[in-house]
């Protein structure tokens, strides 16, 4: 304890110089900018502006608390896209449009807006705290977990999923199984054979996940109005001046307290990253407080359940980075990159060899969360007359985000006729009365689950005994087990009350 105060001291030294202090302020304002725009997310604000913070000559403290600020800045501004316009920033933010959407169009987009704030605030601060006194033993289990493991806990999050959103199980299942086929689409990187390509060779890299959202999301979204424009069903959507309530607060601070938990355990296993913390973490509050079935529907518990999971996992997925080098996400291998450009080797030596870089990430960490708050309530009503803008003026400014976000990043002509054709058939979807998001986390989950099965495989020569040959597997297999089964057996004792009271 008293290294870790001895540290935190020498970062908040680094954290509190006034030049710093403004990196701080500046990395969470661009990083919200560039998070609100669609399917642009942290790792791409962070890697759009890495030249530029390297560029400057700043110190390396100084360079990695600007880009700290913007991934931070970035993981909050993707939610003001999805819980305004229905399009996710980034795949942390798909369990996000689930109920902030719907508070929105009920006119609460305010309140919806400053929760999400809050709750991001506290999943990030005790993301913070856990890395600040924990990280070394954190990041020595993280690094426990294999390919087998891997695999158990994507079959927990699919089990989280199965019942996860939706009225329909069986639409949710096939939403999923739709997103695994999407993520094989492309070079087989075991066998070099195309799959799915029908020969054509901008599908031989895959599909990108910024081109499968912003299609399924912003386009589907976007033909949604577009056709009740045309039936002059289109209205435009109730604004107030909400905020958030203390209620909700009250409602909500267990569900922000144990997704916390949840983000920042998930965020510390290296690959795993906020999407699988935001499902996991939607999944067991649904489970616990839906009894009501508001989940989906506008519940503030929806909102601030994989807001604070996200936060936490953008925390936890900076313990093996700093620890062990080990990127957790895709953002922080950005950041891993930037401390190799400054000649620094993230390991269990930098707290010790290069204290004023480790410790002033920390430290400044802390104050990145107070910045967010700081920036973003006061502008949670100017971002909520967003939606005052007339309907058919808010129609080609999606579209407008969507192509020039994606052709910005890509470059490549066939990216946006695919973000069209997704997008009819993520309308004639929601037709269907199918959510996406099981979609979306299908593709996402389907990769990590698909890879971790191979090399766990190939490691046992075949031998399908590896992938529960140790009891942190096992372990989640039962959890996944009784999350299928437990909600069978009590809506089969529920009816049986019933029919006893009949």
């Amino acid at each position: 304890m008293e290294a870790v105060i001895t540290g935190l001291s020498t970062g908040f030294a680094v954290a509190l110089d006034p030049f710093n202090i403004m990196l701080v302020l500046v990395g969470c304002f661009l990083g919200t900018l560039i998070g609100a725009l669609p399917g642009l997310g942290p790792i791409n604000g962070v890697a759009i502006l890495l030249p530029i913070a390297y560029g400057l000559g700043l110190p390396a403290e100084s360079a990695l608390i600007l880009l700290a600020g913007i991934y931070y800045g970035a993981e909050y501004g993707g939610r003001i896209s999805s819980i305004l316009l229905n399009v996710p920033g980034d795949a942390g933010a798909v369990l996000t449009t689930l109920d902030g959407n719907p508070m929105a169009r009920a006119g609460d987009a305010g309140r919806a807006l400053s929760l999400s704030a809050i709750a991001s605030f506290v999943g990030g601060t005790f993301a913070v705290v856990l890395l600040s006194l924990f990280a070394p033993a954190l990041a020595k289990f993280a690094v426990t977990f294999g390919p087998s493991e891997y695999v158990a806990l994507m079959v927990f999050a699919f089990a989280s999923l199965a019942s996860l959103v939706g009225k329909s199980t069986v639409k949710t299942l096939l939403g999923a199984t739709i997103g695994l086929m999407l993520a094989t689409v492309g070079i087989d990187a075991n066998t070099g054979v195309p799959r799915f390509t029908f020969g054509i060779p901008d599908f031989l890299a895959g599909l990108d996940f910024l081109i499968v959202v912003v299609g399924l999301f912003g386009m589907a979204e976007l033909l949604t109005m577009v056709e009740k424009q045309a039936r002059g069903t289109l209205k435009s959507l109730p604004v107030d001046h909400s905020f958030v309530k203390w209620s909700d607060l009250t409602l909500t601070k267990w569900t922000i307290v144990r997704s916390s938990f949840i983000g920042f355990f998930i965020g510390i296993l290296p690959g795993t990253g906020a999407s699988v913390a935001s499902a996991v973490a939607y999944g067991t509050e649904k489970r616990i407080n839906d009894s009501e079935g508001t989940f989906g529907q506008g519940d503030p518990r929806g909102l601030a359940a994989p807001e604070a999971a996200n936060n936490a996992a953008a925390g936890g997925a900076m313990v093996p980075m700093l620890t062990l080098g080990i990127p957790g996400s895709g953002t922080t291998a950005i950041l891993l990159g930037a401390l190799l450009m400054f000649n620094i080797q993230p390991g269990p030596t930098m707290f010790a060899q290069r204290p004023e870089v480790a410790w002033g990430l920390v430290a400044s960490m802390y104050l990145g969360n107070i910045a967010l708050l700081v920036i973003n309530l006061p502008l949670v009503g100017l971002f909520a007359r967003m939606l005052t803008i007339p309907q058919h003026y808010l129609t080609p400014l999606i579209a407008i985000l969507a192509f020039i976000g994606i052709y910005t990043i890509v470059s490549n002509p066939h990216d946006l006729f695919m973000i069209t054709v997704l997008g009819v058939f993520g309308w004639f979807l929601r037709k269907l009365e199918f959510s996406l998001a099981p979609i979306i986390l299908g593709f996402v989950l389907g990769s990590l689950f698909e890879d971790n099965l191979r090399r766990a495989l190939s490691i046992s020569g075949g031998d399908w005994g590896i992938l529960i040959a140790d009891w942190k597997s096992v372990m989640l297999y039962i959890l996944a087990l009784l999350i299928v089964i437990i909600p069978v057996v009590l809506g089969v004792r529920e009816r049986r009350r019933a029919a006893a009271v009949d």
